[in-house]
């Protein structure tokens, strides 16, 4: 089976979009979100609406769980509680009760666990280092985990008898999971952190054991400019370009 795998829409229409037309054109019909549909992106209904129809595996995310009301805004930074408060008056009722069905990690598949953040939090931790990899290698029970949160596209491995290794990845790097322990980081779809503005996702081939990472171009202008319209901080529709 040939999955598409996303994670942190975070709201962005124009991003989401682009990167389900990407998923259509390689004939991949799985797909994955592991979180974080609404979020600094001032399209939150249409986010949410997309991931409704599409996707076939849906966890909720961080900024998910603040819109819905089960983590206090005081945890998040000033820019991402301005944007969660915004989304709680301005979605519709019936998309929040979608996001209220939804749960950080799903585990209950044989070959590959599914996780919000990572296997030790699924809400909170950033896996970014060889270190916290490795303290997560150690408690998760599968072979290959996928996560998100960090909007950083990695990679983390780990062979018998040895400690955790990690490299981010680019467009079009393909991993071979046939063996190793791997946790697996597809990266973010509306808010890329790792310089590469394009949205990030890959394509996880279960029959061949492999991972391949994908970059999509989307019209940045149009999501910073749904930004600015909804009078959200304008440093959210800034980094949109940069990758930051």
């Amino acid at each position: 089976m040939r999955i598409a795998v996303l994670s942190d829409i975070h709201g962005n229409r124009p991003a989401f979009e682009a990167v389900l037309a990407d998923v259509d054109a390689a004939g991949l019909e799985t797909i994955w979100c592991l979180g974080d549909l609404v979020g600094y992106g001032a399209e939150p209904d249409a986010c949410v609406e997309l991931a409704r129809s599409h996707t076939d595996i849906c966890l909720v995310g961080n900024h998910d769980m603040a819109v819905r009301g089960d983590l206090s805004l005081d945890e998040f930074s000033r820019g991402a509680e301005l944007a969660a408060r915004w989304t709680q008056d301005t979605m519709a009722a019936g998309n929040i009760g979608y996001l209220e069905t939804l749960e950080p990690k799903l585990v209950d598949r044989e070959d590959i666990g599914l996780y919000h953040a990572s296997p030790r939090d699924p809400v909170w931790e950033y896996v970014l280092s060889t270190l916290l990899a490795d303290l997560c290698l150690n408690v998760q029970p599968h072979r290959l985990c996928l996560v998100g949160h960090s909007h950083v596209a990695l990679s983390f491995s780990r062979g018998e008898g040895e400690t955790a290794t990690g490299a981010a990845q680019r467009a079009g790097d393909e991993l071979d999971l046939s063996e190793r322990e791997w946790l697996i980081n597809p990266g973010s779809v509306g808010q890329p952190r790792d310089g590469d503005p394009r949205a990030a996702w890959l394509v996880l081939d279960t029959g061949a054991w492999t991972a391949t990472f994908r970059r999509t171009a989307y019209d940045i202008a149009a999501a910073a400019a749904a930004i600015r319209a909804a009078r959200l901080p304008d440093s959210l529709a800034e980094r949109l370009e940069y990758g930051q």
